[in-house]
């Protein structure tokens, strides 16, 4: 009874030994880090910027995946082009919400 006991004391003494060592790092790393958030959340690219971006990333990824369709290519055209106008529209909407 009295190893359980023991036993479950150095357990909670390991836990507040690991939060508060968690606490003292987050007390010296966390202002800086801080101040570098707040920095990131500036006015960032607007929507032309990210629609410009996200023409040149969704044109390379249909490429990548006519090349990979191979002779399925024709046949799948009505998805390819509807694929690339809502892959255009996701990938401009987080460009200019993430930067």
């Amino acid at each position: 009874m009295d190893t359980e006991k023991h036993s479950e004391l150095r357990m909670w003494a390991v836990v507040l030994a690991v939060v508060g060592g968690l606490v003292l790092v987050g007390a010296l790393f966390g202002p800086p880090l801080l101040k570098e958030s707040v920095t990131a959340l500036n006015a960032g690219v607007g929507l032309k910027d990210a629609a410009l971006g996200s023409f040149v990333v969704t044109v390379a990824l249909f490429i990548v995946f006519a090349i990979a369709a191979g002779d399925g290519l024709i046949g799948e055209l009505q998805f390819m082009l509807a694929g690339f106008f809502l892959f255009f529209v996701i990938i401009t909407l987080l460009i200019a919400w993430v930067f």
